[in-house]
């Protein structure tokens, strides 16, 4: 019998819920295990070089860290019932919602997370952490792991001034994402594509797991509920993507909002980026390089510079610098009508990449 995957990673983990549904649909055999203290000691720091989870290794011993990363090994493995759509349009937004879930549904998540659900947030953390201990071991370990990320709000540009807004943006994410689902059961039509999975992260292990944002949704949404019931348990013979490469109207609001508050984040933090390089040299970047000014929650506020958003968005640039001339005329189209067209015309001074689940300027 063939050995299984090895996924490490906790259902309170933001990025677990993506890689888990995506093992899941594909129907990989695999076994999940706690990221419990040893595991961090003994396997995930030891084989990846970092402390972040989830982390996938095969049975022929290949450790992957990063959740898109993870995605494009398990797309090579099995590649039946492909997440990412071959035709232009779809392929471009399914990289755009995994962009949006991963690097921006960050804010509500966070949002929620520690300001409504600390206590249970911590209490996970630390059972997480020591599995076995009694409560009180718990809460106090999962106090001291969780004090980086509940002291995050600020980095992310959360302050008192733009909360009511990201709450506000937040509900209406959930409305419009409902309006979409009453039409289809997934962002591009019977089948999950990549950014299906990339929306897992926030909506299903803050969001919903959570019991503050839990009720919201259920009350608010219950479509979107009922989504992630189906992301959880996918089925690889569930359907297809829309025909004629077709990117659902439903969905315009959503991108438009991408573009319009996402964006502006991305385009400066490639402006940085440049500039750190020049001065820096060849050097691994680290995660946080200085701050900027960003419009959060549709007021200015002070955030942390994080270089890694700009490996996402290569994602999806190279995919449009990848079309050929008669693709590019019908995504372009589409592109102006989602408000994206400029920002795929937004130059990048200086690419990067990962290596060794380091970050570092492409060379």
């Amino acid at each position: 019998m063939t050995e299984p995957y090895r996924l490490y990673g906790a259902h309170l983990s933001y990025y677990t819920g993506k890689t888990r549904a995506h093992l899941r649909y594909k129907g990989v055999p695999h076994v999940e295990h706690l990221s419990t203290r040893q595991a961090y000691q003994e396997i995930i720091v030891p084989r990846t070089g970092v402390r972040y989870i989830p982390v996938l290794i095969s049975p022929d011993d290949i450790a992957v860290q990063d959740t898109s990363e993870i995605a494009d090994f398990i797309e090579s493995r099995f590649p039946q019932a492909p997440i990412l759509p071959k035709t232009p349009r779809q392929r471009l937004a399914a990289q755009l919602f995994e962009l949006h879930g991963d690097e921006w549904l960050i804010l509500p998540a966070m949002l929620y997370r520690w300001l409504y659900n600390k206590d249970f947030a911590t209490l996970g953390f630390g059972a997480a952490l020591f599995p076995e201990a009694d409560l009180a071991t718990q809460r106090a370990a999962g106090a001291q792991a969780c004090a980086p990320f509940a002291g995050s709000l600020p980095f992310l540009g959360i302050t008192e001034a733009s909360r009511p807004g990201v709450e506000a943006r937040y509900l209406e994410f959930l409305d419009l994402f409902s309006e979409h689902l009453r039409h289809h059961p997934f962002l591009l039509g019977t089948r999950p594509c990549l950014g299906d999975f990339g929306l897992m992260g926030p909506l299903y292990a803050h969001l919903l797991r959570d019991p503050r944002s839990g009720e919201i949704m259920h009350m608010r949404a219950p479509r979107v509920v009922q989504w992630v019931e189906r992301m959880n348990f996918p089925d690889p013979n569930s359907g297809d993507f829309l025909p004629d490469d077709a990117v659902p109207a439903t969905l315009t609001p959503l991108l438009r909002t991408l573009f319009a508050e996402q964006f502006p984040v991305i385009a400066d933090t490639i402006r940085l980026n440049a500039a750190w390089i020049a001065a820096k040299g060849e050097a691994e970047l680290p995660r946080v390089i200085g701050q900027h000014a960003c419009r959060i929650g549709g007021v200015e506020v002070p955030r942390a510079v994080f270089p890694y958003v700009q490996w996402m968005w290569q994602r999806a640039a190279d995919i449009y610098a990848g079309l050929s001339e008669d693709e590019r005329a019908g995504v372009d189209a589409w592109l102006g009508e989602v408000g994206g067209l400029a920002a795929f015309q937004t130059p990048i001074p200086k690419r990067l990449e990962r290596r060794d689940n380091r970050l570092m300027p492409a060379g």
